[in-house]
This record gives structure tokens, sequence and C-alpha cells, in this order.
């Protein structure tokens, strides 16, 4: 396999991005379990296996990607013999130094192969260089592939937002304290 290079995305790159199958398969979910007791809120999330694979949407419209490309902070794409094959959307948000990632996405013939994993790396070296002492990564509780990619990376778990996303998913964030 060719070498992965992470680099800028720049706006030629951006109909190709479009064009990846933004969504996933996933064989569990972490279920979200809500307790209302007398003036207290429980929340718990548990995986739960599913019977079989089910097709994860992407929570986020590819096809808007060229407006929402020129609000983020920074953009990479990865690029595979001169074919990008994924992107990172990174965005700096508030006053406490944080950096998010709000995409992550890697075209379906180049997942499993540390191209995800390549991207998660570069928005860190990014974050990092901008002084930001924490990365934040959202993804739909649904998708555990990305799930198990933060968990690898050394992301925690510190929040979520029940119908964060347009299709009313629940979004799960995961934080990873920097240098």
């Amino acid at each position: 396999m060719s070498e992965i290079q992470i680099r800028p995305t720049v706006a030629t790159d951006l109909s190709r991005l479009m064009a990846f199958d933004h969504s996933t398969k996933s064989d569990a979910v972490w279920q979200l379990e809500l307790r209302r007791d007398a003036g207290q809120v429980n929340a718990s999330f548990r995986e739960v296996r599913l019977p079989r694979s089910v097709s994860v949407e992407y929570p986020h419209n590819p096809f808007a990607l060229a407006d929402d490309w020129v609000r983020k902070s920074m953009m990479y794409t990865a690029v595979i013999g001169g074919d990008p094959v994924g992107y990172i959307g990174l965005l700096e948000r508030g006053a406490a130094s944080v950096a998010w990632i709000t995409d992550l996405v890697v075209d379906v013939s180049h997942r499993r192969r540390g191209v995800g994993y390549a991207l998660v790396s570069a928005g860190q070296a990014w974050a990092e260089s901008r002084a930001h002492h924490r990365l934040i990564m959202e993804t739909q509780s649904k998708n555990l592939p990305a799930i198990r990619l933060a968990q690898k990376f050394g992301f925690e778990f510190c929040g979520y937002n029940d119908h964060y996303y347009v299709n009313r998913d629940v979004a799960l964030f995961f934080a990873k304290a920097l240098k």
C-alpha cells in the first residue's frame, strides 16, 4: 500500500470528499439510559451488541461540505497515490483553548488501513501547535468504529447531547488532554 500523506484541504478536494460514502457499519451501539428520581437525573451508557450490523448514516450533510469548509479552523485531507481518501475537520471553540474534531471521514475502500489514525494524529498535532489544552471528538452513539478509534487514541468519554444532530441522534463527546 502507498504511503498516507496528510495535507491541508484545498478547494479542489471538496467535490471528491463530498462524493465519499459517509455512512459506516456498526455491530454495537452505546445505549443511553436515563433515570429520573425526585430531582435527580442519572444517565448511563452501556455498549449493546446488535444482532446484525447496521448502517449508520452520517449526521452532517456531505453536500454542505464546501460551505462548512470555510467555517472550519482547519481541515486536512488524507491522500494516497495522489487521490484523496479521507478528511478531518477541526474547529476552535470558546476561550478555554479547546479544539473539536467535528468531522472524520475515510472513504470505504480505505477504511481499517490507518487513514483515520493518521488524520486524528494530524489533528492532534495541529491542536498542540495552536497551544490548545484539550481536543474533543464528537461522534454518534451508533458509530462504534469512531468510538473505538477515540478510545485507541486515549480519548475519554466526557459527555453527551441527546438529539444533537439534525437526524436527532445522540452525540457522544470524548476528550483528550494535550501537552
